[in-house]
């Protein structure tokens, strides 16, 4: 049984709405239950961390509590005979993080059902460079291919390329062998996304038109983490029986759409959820980000930093300044 101290980042309510995130120490004793407690080597960082941290009662509402929505490591306790003690695994999406007790902690304790075992070919490092906003961008991109968009078929339009769903999305259909247009309203940061394999970069007021029910055809198909006008009129552009996924609001949770899309060019629009997905999807999605998914150049989409620096880089995030992947370093 482990009896000492650990280190994690805590948020605290001290006043009603008021919220501070500190570095504490802390003992299992203040984990939740759960049937397995890993020692995280890393986590990584998502805009859905940097909510919790803030006190967004949409993500959680329990404090104090520590974020992080991913968490890689060994498992150290196991009271389920199909997880054993030293197995490398991770951990991302269900309620970790949220108001279970997160990855940016030296441990965790969590279900057994919430358990991946870290698959071969992938590091933990890696799996933190995809983490949960890698997952989510493999579902997108295996819901395209799924549903029979060939590299063949023509452009990927994917919108908020420099965020962390994005830039993977990115990296991911570049390794696919498809022809990426990313979308974003930074110009300055065409040179990385050319990096990650997008062939076309491309500026917001290029793809919104909120006037015409239907432009004229480009996307083969779309991964789209902005939601209203940008979601709206990339499902206007679509081509003929093109897919079109969408997982993400940070332009806006409503989107307005005609039918026409749907009846005259048979478009598809799929949702896509990476927190309740199913185990035997996620187990099979994970071993593709391994495989034939995982990019050359993962690890540059990676930035590494410690549990002091989370804070900061979290505030970034809101400010809508952030780039690429953040993985934290726990061990």
């Amino acid at each position: 049984m482990i009896n000492h101290t650990f280190t994690a980042l805590v948020v605290r309510e001290n006043e009603p709405k008021v919220f501070t995130q500190a570095i504490e120490k802390r003992t299992l004793a203040d984990l939740p239950a759960g049937d397995v407690v890993i020692k995280v080597a890393y986590s990584s960082l998502n805009y859905k961390d940097a909510l919790s941290a803030t006190g967004n009662p949409g993500v959680s509402r329990n404090f104090p509590h520590s974020p992080g929505i991913d968490a890689v490591g060994e498992v150290v306790e196991s009271n389920d005979a199909n997880v054993v003690i030293g197995a490398q695994v991770l951990v991302t999406g269900y309620d970790l993080g949220m108001n279970t007790s997160g990855g940016l902690s030296q441990y965790i304790r969590v279900p057994a059902q919430w358990i991946v075992p870290l698959p071969n070919h992938l590091s933990a490092q890696e799996s933190m460079s995809y983490g949960t906003a890698g997952f989510t961008a493999a579902l997108m991109v295996n819901a395209l291919v799924d549903n029979g968009v060939k590299p063949s078929d023509g452009e990927i339009l994917v919108t908020g390329a420099t965020g962390g769903v994005g830039s993977v999305a990115v990296a991911i259909l570049a390794k696919l062998g498809y022809n990426v247009c990313a979308v974003t309203g930074k110009a300055d940061q065409a040179p990385f996304l050319k990096s990650l394999g997008a062939t076309c970069v491309i500026a917001r007021d290029e793809v919104i038109d909120d006037k015409r029910p239907m432009l004229k055809e480009r996307w083969a198909g779309v991964v789209d983490v902005v939601g209203g006008a940008m979601l709206s009129s990339a499902i206007k552009a679509t081509k003929y029986t093109g897919t079109v996924t969408c997982s993400g609001m940070v332009g806006d949770i409503n989107f307005t759409s005609s039918i026409f899309p749907f009846i005259l060019r048979g478009v598809k629009l799929i949702g896509i959820d990476s927190v309740g997905c199913p185990m035997d999807k996620r187990l099979a999605v994970w071993i593709k980000m391994a495989n034939e998914f995982k990019p050359a150049n993962l690890n540059t989409l990676t930035t590494e930093i410690k549990l002091d620096a989370v804070v900061r880089q979290m505030t970034a995030m809101l400010d809508g300044q952030s780039k690429g992947r953040f993985i934290v370093a726990l061990d």
